[in-house]
């Protein structure tokens, strides 16, 4: 019992700290090692618990997903220099206009994060147009990082089928999916986190404004691109629709005709690999494409490039930290009772699933982290179930994807503290706003999800 408690107190403690700001780098290795070191007292091997668990977990992390992390964080840098990113959200709003606000913002967002780019890029780019539009409209501020929030954290990020955000490719591994999985499911819950948000947040604006409330101080410092500055639309949204197009040419039709009998030696197989090869490809293809359609808007291509992927960095070291920290907390013996004490809440293995990723994307402040946490301890049983069941692994994909991005955006979240500093806003200002989008609303749905999974939808 006493290796439970070090597991429990662990994960305590990696949500307390991580909410202070504590390095998870520094954070996931001690809090891995003091769980070791509760669980099996001197006979924990704490060097070795180190260097051939949790190191081995990172590098193993790092080798499935960084050309994923890289790719996406050069491609996201490309489409905001070159003001490809402003361009597509200067032109939705236009295209919606200030009477519909809230939407432009939303759909804006769900474009670009859609088509591949980082969600940070996605608030800088378009935050200043979504403070002019609510400015012009009068809708409070406090409303523009729920509104992003809405249209990155949510529907795009992990319920549209062929998303390539990693929240999306990391159960390909584990299911032997592709980015595509579960579509009908996918879609039906994209519409109703998308919806329910919409209604929400203009029932909210609606009761501010009709208790007196405006704007608020106008943002001066904000710098808004002209529009003729910008490139066109046209040709800004063409490399987002390349990444949607080829993904899924590569992973429905190439590959599924391609013989892979030779990566035997490699020790895996096509259908374990063909996903992420499919994204690989089409990031390439969509960081090209930037490039050539806006290069003389670069002072410096290879500046761009590298930037892009320094900034990748911090955000796979950190999520493979936590990778870490969660296969050193499966090798532990205390680990059996916490694993048969999730499994044991259902033996529906949807359910069982998504409390699984939820919990555990809540306590780490990541929904990659936890999903991935997750599914490393449990998706052979999660598998084993769901073909007893006669359930799809696409389903388990799809729920995998939809619950990590419920309890994940807890205040300690580091996407969320990014986007109110982006926005000037606190969390006493919007928080409540952003998690109901982004935490009621997801969770919800992943219910509706299960439901329909249960009965066979994919």
């Amino acid at each position: 019992m006493l290796g439970v408690f070090g597991v429990i107190l662990t994960l305590i403690l990696l949500m307390y700290f991580a909410y202070k700001g504590a390095s998870i780098i520094i954070l996931a290795p001690i809090l891995a090692l003091l769980a070791a070191l509760l669980s099996a007292g001197l006979d924990a091997h704490l060097m070795a618990t180190y260097t051939e668990v949790f190191m081995q977990a990172f590098a193993n992390y790092a080798k499935s997903y960084f050309p994923i992390f890289m790719l996406g964080a050069i491609f996201g840098k490309l489409m905001d220099e070159s003001g490809a990113a402003k361009a597509i959200a200067h032109g939705v709003a236009e295209k919606f206009g200030k009477e519909r606000a809230l939407l432009a913002v939303v759909i804006s967002c769900a474009v670009l994060t859609y088509g591949g780019v980082s969600l940070f890029v996605v608030a800088f780019a378009v935050f200043p147009i979504a403070a002019s539009l609510f400015e012009q409209s009068n809708i409070p501020k406090k409303f523009i990082p729920p509104a992003i929030a809405l249209g990155s954290f949510t529907f795009t990020m992990t319920a549209l089928p062929g998303t390539p955000q990693i929240q999306n490719a990391i159960p390909m591994k584990y299911f032997g999916t592709d980015a595509y999985a579960a579509p009908i499911l996918g879609i039906s819950a994209a519409i109703i986190m998308g919806v329910a948000g919409v209604v929400y947040l203009n029932r909210e604006i609606k009761k501010a404004q009709e208790a007196g409330e405006g704007y608020g101080k106008a943002n001066e410092d904000i710098a808004v691109t002209a529009e003729e500055d910008l490139p066109p639309f046209s040709t800004s949204i063409i490399p987002i629709i390349v990444v949607l197009v080829l993904n899924y040419i590569l992973g429905r039709v190439v590959y599924p005709k391609i013989d892979g009998s030779y990566l035997e030696k490699f020790g895996t197989d096509l259908q374990s690999v063909s996903g992420t090869w499919s994204l690989i490809i089409s990031l390439i293809a969509a960081v090209l494409l930037t490039i050539l359609l806006n290069r003389k808007r670069f002072d410096s291509i290879l500046k761009n490039v590298n930037t892009g992927a320094a900034n990748s960095l911090p955000t796979i070291i950190n999520t493979a930290s936590v990778v870490g920290y969660g296969n050193v907390i499966g090798s532990l013996a205390a680990f059996e009772i916490v694993k048969n004490a999730i499994l044991g809440v259902s033996s529906n293995p949807l359910i069982s699933e998504a409390i699984s990723v939820n919990v555990l994307a809540g306590i780490t402040g990541s929904a990659s982290g936890g999903m991935s946490i997750s599914l490393e301890a449990l998706s052979e049983q999660y598998l084993t179930m769901a073909a007893q069941a006669g359930i799809n692994p696409q389903v388990l994909h799809r729920i995998a994807s939809l619950a990590s991005g419920g309890l994940d955006t807890l205040p300690h979240n580091g996407a969320v503290v990014s986007l109110l500093t982006v926005c000037g806003m606190t969390h006493k200002d919007s928080y409540k706003y952003i998690f109901i989008v982004s935490v009621v609303i997801p969770m919800l749905t992943s219910i509706v999800a299960i439901l329909f999974g249960n009965l066979g939808v994919v």
